[in-house]
C-alpha cells in the first residue's frame, strides 16, 4: 500500500533526526515547572512530543504546520464538494506530505476492504442495555476488536523493536475501517431502529458514516466530513491524546491505547463538553421562553450564569487565547448552509456577547469560544438531538489523529512513561 510505504520512507530520517538531537543536546533543558503547574495538571509543561499536530494559542491547531483554513483550502475534497476529506487530512498527519485525490482515493479503498466488522463485535454490543451511555458502548466494542490485533499476536512471536511500527500501523487502519459501522450501529441501536446499515463502498469515509448514521442529506455528509477533519487531533497534551499515548508507551496495542484514549474522552472537562453547551442552548431558550432570545436577555442571562457560580460552557481553553478556529470553520459552514436556524442566531449572538462579559468578569483567562461552542447545533439542525451521542462523533474523528501519533511514537522507540511523583509533605520539607 502507498500510504505504508509513504510512512515507512519516511520513519529513518526522522529515527536519525531524533538520534543526533538527542546526542547533541540532550541536556538541555526546554522546559521549567513551577508548584503552581505540579497542582494543576502539568499544564504548559512541555513533556511530550506529537509529530502530528501543534497548538499555538493565537492561530489555534495546526496540522503538520497548516492552520485550519489551509487544510480547508489544499486538502482534497470529494467530487462536487467543498469540505475537506478525512482520508486527506490522516494521510497528512501520518507522513507530513499534503496528499494527491490518488492518495486519498487509496485510502478509502483500502479503510473500505478492511471495514467488515467480526460478528463476536456485535454480540458484545447486543449484550449491553441499549440505554448504556453511547462512549462505555464505543470504547467496549473498540476493545472487542482487540482480540484480532496484530501488534499482540506479532510481539508475542517475537519482534524487533524496530518494527513495532508495522502491526501498529495495520492495527490502526484495522481499527479506522471499522470504526464508523460500531459507531453507527450504536446510534442506531440506542436511539432508532437498530438496522445494521450496509457500508456504501464507492462512498468516502465520511459519507459512508453519514450514510451508515441513517442520514442521506448530501449536506449532513458535507458536515461529517469538517467535523471529523477538525475534531482528529489537538497536539499530544489533551486527555484523548496523552491517555492514547500513556498506554501506548506500555507497547499495548492499538485497541487497548484508543479504548483507553476514548474513556478519557467521555470526561465533562473533555469531549463530553460538546453535550453540555448544546444543553445549556436549549436551557437557555426554555428558561427565557423563546428561540430567539435578544441580546440584552442573553447579556443578562450569562451574567447570571456566571454569578450562580457556574460557567458559560463552549467558552475558554486550556492552551488557547483566541476564538478557535474549529468554531470558526463551523460558523462558516452554518452561515452558508443554515443561516436562518434559530439555534445558530442564538449561538452567533452569545459570541457578539460572552466574550465581552467574560472579559469583565475578570476569572477566564480565554474569554473566547472553543469548537464545543458551536457543533450542538449544526447537528440538531439536521436532526441529530440525542445528546449523548455526540462524543461518539468526537471520537470517531480524534481516531485518525491518536492513532497516527501512536504509529510514530513506536517508529521513533519513545519510552514508557513514567514521572516521578511527589508529596505534600515532601514539597512542605523543600519549600
Amino acid at each position: 500500500m502507498s500510504l505504508k510505504n509513504k510512512f515507512q520512507s519516511a520513519i529513518e530520517p526522522k529515527r536519525k533526526e531524533v538520534k543526533e538531537l538527542l546526542e547533541n543536546h540532550g541536556d538541555k533543558v526546554i522546559s521549567e515547572i513551577t508548584l503552581r503547574q505540579v497542582y494543576g495538571g502539568l499544564r504548559g509543561v512541555k513533556g511530550l512530543v506529537t509529530e502530528t499536530s501543534s497548538l499555538d494559542p493565537n492561530e489555534g491547531i495546526r496540522f503538520r504546520g497548516y492552520p485550519i483554513p489551509k487544510i480547508r483550502e489544499l486538502l482534497p475534497k470529494a467530487p462536487g464538494k467543498q469540505e475537506p476529506l478525512p482520508e486527506g487530512l490522516f494521510y497528512l498527519i501520518l507522513t507530513g506530505e499534503l496528499p494527491t485525490q490518488q492518495d486519498c482515493d487509496e485510502i478509502t479503498q483500502e479503510w473500505s476492504k478492511r471495514s467488515e466488522v467480526p460478528s463476536y463485535v456485535w454480540s458484545v454490543l447486543d449484550a449491553l442495555p441499549k440505554d448504556t451511555h453511547p462512549m462505555t458502548q464505543f470504547s467496549t466494542g473498540v476493545l472487542a476488536l482487540q482480540k484480532d490485533s496484530q501488534f499482540a499476536k506479532r510481539y508475542r512471536e517475537g519482534l524487533a523493536k524496530e518494527e513495532y511500527w508495522d502491526p501498529s500501523f495495520e492495527d490502526s487502519m484495522n481499527l479506522l475501517a471499522k470504526l464508523p459501522a460500531i459507531a453507527a450501529y450504536i446510534y442506531q441501536r440506542s436511539y432508532k431502529s437498530g438496522e445494521k446499515i450496509a457500508a456504501n463502498s464507492s462512498l468516502d469515509w465520511g459519507a459512508n458514516f453519514a450514510k451508515m448514521l441513517g442520514y442521506e442529506n448530501p449536506e449532513f455528509e458535507e458536515l461529517m466530513r469538517l467535523y471529523l477533519v477538525i475534531h482528529a487531533d489537538h497536539e499530544g497534551g489533551n486527555v484523548s491524546a496523552h491517555t492514547t499515548h500513556l498506554v501506548g508507551s506500555s507497547l499495548s496495542d492499538p485497541y487497548y491505547c484508543f479504548s483507553a484514549g476514548l474513556n478519557g474522552l467521555a470526561g465533562p472537562l473533555h469531549g463530553l463538553a460538546n453535550q453540555e453547551v448544546i444543553r445549556w442552548i436549549v436551557n437557555l431558550q426554555k428558561d427565557l421562553g423563546t428561540s430567539s432570545p435578544t441580546k440584552e436577555q442573553l447579556e443578562k442571562y450569562v451574567w447570571d450564569t456566571l454569578n450562580s457560580g457556574k460557567v458559560v460552557p463552549g467558552y475558554g481553553h486550556a492552551v488557547l487565547r483566541a476564538t478557535d478556529p474549529r468554531y470558526t470553520a463551523q460558523r462558516e459552514f452554518a452561515l452558508k448552509w443554515l443561516p436562518d436556524n434559530d439555534l445558530f442566531k442564538t449561538v452567533s449572538l452569545l459570541y457578539e456577547v460572552a466574550p465581552m462579559i467574560l472579559k469583565e468578569h475578570g476569572k477566564a483567562k480565554n474569554p473566547w469560544p472553543n469548537v464545543d461552542a458551536h457543533s450542538g447545533c449544526l447537528l440538531v439542525h439536521y436532526g441529530m438531538t440525542e445528546y449523548d451521542y455526540y462524543t461518539v462523533l468526537f471520537g470517531v474523528s480524534r481516531a485518525m489523529g491518536v492513532l497516527a501519533s501512536l504509529c510514530w511514537d513506536r517508529a521513533l522507540g519513545l519510552s514508557i512513561e513514567r514521572p516521578k511523583s511527589i508529596t505534600t509533605d515532601w514539597v512542605k520539607s523543600q519549600i
